[in-house]
């Protein structure tokens, strides 16, 4: 359980949290968190996972899946595994490593690396949109060639607004999961490249897509969608929840100077319900699977990562509702 301090409980964490706590909620001078933050390549979760990768560029000899993962095990039934190489770079680029760091690791997947669905190129992408997205961060931080996905995203939306992995088996709905992942992917490259214009629209109608659902409901029915929508586990993998959304739109917001949208009201009122009384927000469960070793801590703990996702979003919807007072 966390001291009374909130903030010093926050601060006491591996490097890849604590440079982000000092730069969004502390308010330190860029010298000290970016410091902080160079040392997440050398100690810690970030060091940890560098010393696993493959000599080709991967992790566990594959893209989406290690090399020894059988799809029929019993370990498929469990959970799938979160060791290879998408998970483990989207883990690094999100806690901050320099893309230097990983050297020619880019062109090294570009050579050695295919989808386990037909065989395609790493940086080419595939047909899941989640996979995409993360193809596309990924390759926009290690300096890839993957402008085509991109376009990729802009002929894939659906008629609703939003995306869903499931296209390819004639989904014609978009998820909740699949569209949020489309939309970090696409604000990745427009804050990467500057270029807004290119992904406005498909970004402003899959934000509509989870605003008209205020982040929660089902259109038909106005009821929360699943349980999974008000659950909080970090990571968060690919799956949706209201923290994870309002994470995004804070990002968004910030890209584009513009207020929070009223609708996001009320995922913030759930994410406020769920504070704790001591300040602290509660892992509610940890995704089934292999990993190379735990991030945070196990369900019905108190969560530096979800404590820190929480208030870093309520600190600027607070402060924006201020301001429009």
């Amino acid at each position: 359980m966390p001291g009374t301090d909130l903030t010093d409980w926050l601060l006491d964490t591996d490097p890849a949290l604590r440079w982000q706590v000092e730069r969004d909620l502390v308010g330190a001078p860029a010298e000290v968190w970016s410091a902080t933050r160079d040392r997440v390549a050398t100690e810690g979760y970030g060091a940890r996972l560098l010393a696993l990768q493959d000599a080709d560029g991967q992790w566990a000899g594959g893209a989406f899946f290690p090399a020894d993962f059988d799809p029929e095990s019993p370990e498929a039934q469990e959970g799938q595994p979160w060791t290879a190489t998408t998970w483990s770079l989207s883990s690094l680029r999100e806690w901050g490593v320099d893309a230097r760091v990983l050297a020619d690791t880019a062109e090294r997947l570009e050579q050695h690396c295919r989808w386990e669905y037909d065989d395609l190129p790493y940086w080419g992408g595939e047909v899941d949109v989640c996979i995409n997205s993360w193809t596309l961060s990924n390759g926009l931080w290690l300096g890839a060639d993957v402008d085509s996905l991109v376009d990729w995203f802009l002929d894939h939306r659906l008629a609703d607004g939003g995306w869903n992995c499931e296209w390819i088996e004639g989904s014609t709905r978009s998820s909740f999961h699949s569209t949020l992942n489309a939309l970090r992917g696409l604000l990745d490259y427009q804050l990467a490249t500057g270029d807004a214009e290119r992904v406005l629209e498909a970004r402003r109608c899959g934000e509509e897509y989870l605003l008209a659902r205020n982040l929660h409901r089902r259109l038909s029915t106005g009821q929360t969608v699943a349980e999974w929508a008000v659950r909080f586990a970090y990571p968060f993998r690919w799956s949706y929840n209201v923290l994870n959304a309002l994470d995004y739109f804070r990002a968004a917001a910030l890209a584009g100077g513009s207020p929070p949208d009223p609708r996001l009201g009320e995922g913030v009122a759930i994410l406020r319900e769920q504070r704790q009384p001591d300040g602290t927000w509660i892992q509610a469960r940890r995704h089934p699977g292999r990993v190379w070793f735990p991030v945070d801590v196990d369900a019905g703990e108190p969560s530096p990562w979800l404590t820190f996702t929480a208030l870093r979003v309520l600190s600027w919807w607070d402060a924006r509702q201020a301001v429009g007072r």
